[in-house]
């Protein structure tokens, strides 16, 4: 039991060490999306997300070795036991050492990724403290619609934004508005605030997923199913659907802007009354803010 403390109080070491760099290396990213060749996650924007990243890295020190290990075995027994130096075959039936390792190993092993992955868990469907913002998000055949739970409820549909409506929208910046992700209408929240995401759906199954805060979650019609995340970094980040749902699933983008407070206090005064009008001013704020930071000024 002493040890398993102390390799549980190692763990966690390894943990907040992992997400301290974590955050630090994608501090300046503006926009977590999807980068050609990507074999990692994505830039952790939540505490959830950096705990996935560690665990992933975590699994790898056990995943590597076995696999390693199963590999050199198998080709030890094909060159030593092979039938031109070993025309007699062995007639053992048993070896009982042989078979308390391959015993006790495997449930040492998965003990280890038990454990972890269990307080992983845990900690998924725990939230810290209450939502301090509740937005629903419905799936549709193939957009969202975004429904803001406050005292006068705010509703919107997010589509993915089509070519011929760039210059309208003032998202002609691939770099920021990548085609296939980006949309017309992204969801807002505020940056730093526990946010709670009920997602259903009108038609079929949908998914909502957004790889930089670690949530996903299936959109069932006549089903209301809970998320949650604290993203901890402002920018624009990209999700998709995440379960085939028709011939447009493809183009079923989701997208989050995360801002100050009060730029959202701002965008959610105004789109209540003028949801695109909304949009191009906090755009204005945000994409020229950005803007002046690469130009180092």
């Amino acid at each position: 039991m002493r040890a398993m403390r102390k390799f549980l109080a190692g763990a966690k070491f390894l943990a907040s060490a992992w997400a301290a760099a974590t955050l630090f290396a994608g501090a300046s990213a503006h926009a977590a999306q999807p980068a050609p060749w990507e074999v990692t996650f994505q830039p952790a924007a939540t505490d959830i997300m950096r705990q996935i990243a560690w665990f992933e890295h975590y699994t790898l020190w056990f995943i590597v070795p076995i696999t390693l290990f199963v590999l050199i075995l198998i080709a030890y027994c094909i060159l030593k036991f092979r039938a031109s130096v070993n025309p007699t075959p062995s007639r053992t039936s048993h070896n009982t050492l042989i078979e308390v390792i391959w015993t006790v190993g495997p449930v040492v092993v998965l003990l280890c990724l038990a454990i972890p992955s269990f307080q992983l868990l845990t900690a998924q469907y725990t939230p810290p403290e209450e939502a301090k913002l509740t937005v629903k998000a419905t799936g549709n055949q193939w957009n969202w619609d975004y429904e803001y739970q406050i005292e006068n409820t705010l509703s919107f549909n997010s589509a993915i934004l089509l070519d011929a409506d760039r210059a309208a929208a003032g998202k002609e910046d691939r770099a920021v508005y990548p085609r296939l992700l980006a949309v017309d209408n992204e969801m807002v929240v505020p940056v730093n605030t526990m946010t709670r995401v009920l997602v259903t759906a009108t038609d079929v199954i949908h998914a909502f997923a957004m790889p930089s805060f670690g949530i996903k979650t299936d959109a069932v019609p006549g089903r209301i199913n809970e998320v949650w995340f604290k993203a901890e970094k402002e920018g624009l980040y990209y999700g998709q659907c995440s379960e085939l749902c028709g011939k447009d699933h493809a183009f079923m983008p989701i997208a989050i802007r995360v801002v100050s407070d009060d730029q959202y206090k701002t965008w959610l005064a105004a789109a209540s009354t003028d949801l695109p009008g909304a949009n191009k001013a906090l755009m204005a704020k945000v994409d020229g803010a950005n803007k002046v930071a690469t130009a180092g000024n």
